[in-house]
């Protein structure tokens, strides 16, 4: 069973700014691989979610700019944390890489005052 997975994200900076990776097959959980990716867009207050996916796995960037509340509910049965809510602050803030597994139910609310983005890389082709 793939786990939760909460990778804080690194920003290294100089004078001329800063540059973060977003993501790294080496930390990846066993199992999981990246078959697309998508950038998008959220309005300040606006909620995306909650929904799950049967056979998809996310893996949300939060790095900003902005901030969000993400929630997540676990219904993996037999899941140690079958049942269980969690939400974080991630962002601009909190850079912040999760991996989200099927059946872990998700939302997130961006709290800041403007726009802000997320990047997603999951491991199943769709449209959006």
């Amino acid at each position: 069973m793939l786990a939760i997975v909460w990778k804080p994200l690194k920003k290294f900076g100089d004078d001329r700014g800063w540059l973060g990776e977003l993501f790294r097959e080496d930390e990846m959980p066993a199992g999981f691989q990246v078959t697309m990716s998508y950038v998008s867009m959220t309005k300040a207050g606006v909620v995306r979610g909650p929904h799950e996916h049967v056979d998809q796995s996310d893996c949300f960037c939060f790095i900003g700019p902005g901030t969000f509340r993400l929630t997540l509910w676990d219904m993996r049965k037999g899941s140690a944390t079958f049942g269980v809510k969690q939400e974080e602050i991630v962002g601009a803030d909190n850079p912040m890489l999760v991996v989200i597994p099927p059946h872990v139910i998700h939302a997130y609310k961006n709290i800041s005052e403007g726009d802000s983005i997320v990047y997603n890389f999951p491991d199943r082709l769709y449209k959006g």
